[in-house]
């Protein structure tokens, strides 16, 4: 199999990015009940893994880590949030960058910068699931969502990743739950219901919650903005809907 153009462009690219530093973006989407995440399929190689990229000499971690979010999902200007550092002297990526790059018939030397050691930085991005038109890159065949809860095997330690940008997100609505919500308006519709909202919220937290409760504690949050009605009419009392209040 012959290398793209592409590619051998990006192996003969070294000056361009800064070495030893590399990101994985956990991109969730929220649809049907389900919290879903943007998972890659490497040409060749049987497991998926999450979007990621290098930091070019001119970029900051932040503005790196959006562009590679906008590659992938065709959207700029959305909430990302660092989240952890990746770097254990075990982690072994270089040998994941092997396996890639191997998988497209190519052998790299030795000490050639795309299979050296790596630390990645962590970043999730919280985006509305009917607005992504997902792309994948030069070395993956697909790019597509999948259920945080029924997730494929998957290369590396990306599994781990993403429960460590779960487990941040539910420290986050646990210790600060208005800044939570701020955070994840984009997994909703503009205007939704009170029970729409908390399935999100029992979604991430994997537990049920009771209703009475949850209603008191999100309305005394101030975050929320009724508007109108579901529908009129009919035997039973319409569900209000509502939506987040602008940021302060």
């Amino acid at each position: 199999m012959k290398p793209s153009n592409q590619l051998t462009a990006f192996l003969k690219s070294e000056n361009e990015w800064l070495p030893s530093l590399s990101i994985d973006c956990v991109i969730f989407g929220f649809h049907n009940g389900e919290l879903k995440v943007l998972l890659l399929k490497y040409h060749n190689v049987d497991a998926l893994a999450l979007p990621g990229g290098f930091v070019r000499q001119e970029e900051s971690i932040d503005e790196a880590a959006g562009r590679i979010l906008l590659e992938r999902t065709g959207m700029a200007d959305i909430y990302l949030e660092q989240f952890h550092i990746f770097g254990q002297k075990d982690r072994q990526n270089h040998l994941f960058n092997k396996t890639i790059i191997e998988a497209q018939g190519i052998l790299l030397p030795a000490g050639h910068w795309f299979i050296r050691r790596y630390v990645s930085v962590g970043y999730y991005a919280l985006v509305e699931f009917s607005k992504v038109v997902p792309a994948p890159d030069y070395l993956s065949d697909s790019i597509d969502w999948y259920d945080v809860q029924a997730l494929p095997p998957l290369l590396l330690d990306h599994r781990q990743i993403i429960q460590k940008a779960l487990d941040t997100l539910r420290t986050l609505l646990a210790h600060n739950p208005a800044g939570f919500s701020r955070r994840a308006a984009p997994l909703l519709p503009e205007t939704f219901t009170m029970a729409d909202l908390q399935q999100l919220y029992e979604t991430i937290l994997g537990q049920k919650l009771l209703r009475t409760n949850f209603q008191r504690k999100m309305l005394s949050l101030e975050v929320l903005e009724r508007v109108d009605k579901k529908w009129t009419g009919g035997a039973h009392k319409a569900p209000y809907l509502y939506r987040f209040t602008p940021h302060p």
